[in-house]
């Protein structure tokens, strides 16, 4: 599951979203989602996983390594949960993929060719007060597509929100 749909980024030119089984990247993967409805974009939905990142496999056990294919498939399946539970819209065409690479390498290598990347501020690191999280810091330097960090507000996004409301939990940097 190394490749990328098309072979090598983002599907038609769309939006790629990084996600990371994080609160704040499921709220990243919402707000994608919404804007590939509005825009009518595909979304590539992206996770970059390793053995120590990837959720437990289901035959896991103490003494006890699976084999990558196991954990791959733990990793798709937390895929699947995280899109279902964002509320994606079911209008939009969703691609996901699992790339047994460091995050920012995986992204970067899916944001070729794409409209725009989307991350979330903060995901499962440890650096508790920065702004941006390592992953975010990383893909803003180095993406040659726009890149959007969105991340939880106290105002969820809505129709009842003031426009400000609506847009103070995302930073975006055009290239």
């Amino acid at each position: 599951m190394d490749a990328f749909p098309g072979g090598g980024g983002a599907v038609g030119g769309g939006i790629v979203v990084g996600v990371d089984g994080s609160a704040c990247a499921r709220t990243a993967l919402a707000w994608a989602g919404r804007l590939a409805a509005r825009s009518g974009m595909p979304l590539l939905v992206v996770r970059g996983w390793s053995l120590t990142t990837a959720p437990r496999p289901d035959c896991w056990e103490p003494a006890y390594v699976p084999p990558l294919s196991e954990y791959e498939a733990a990793v798709r399946r937390a895929l699947a949960d995280d899109v279902a539970a964002a509320g994606v819209p079911a209008d939009v065409a969703v691609t996901c993929t699992a790339v047994h690479r460091a995050p920012v390498d995986a992204l970067l290598g899916a944001a070729g060719g794409a409209e725009l990347l989307v991350v979330g501020a903060r995901g499962r690191g440890g650096a508790r007060g920065r702004l941006l999280g390592s992953v975010a810091t990383s893909v803003l330097r180095a993406a040659d597509c726009p890149v959007t960090v969105v991340r939880p507000g106290r105002t969820a996004p809505g129709a009842g929100a003031t426009r400000e409301e609506r847009h103070e939990h995302v930073s975006t940097d055009a290239r």
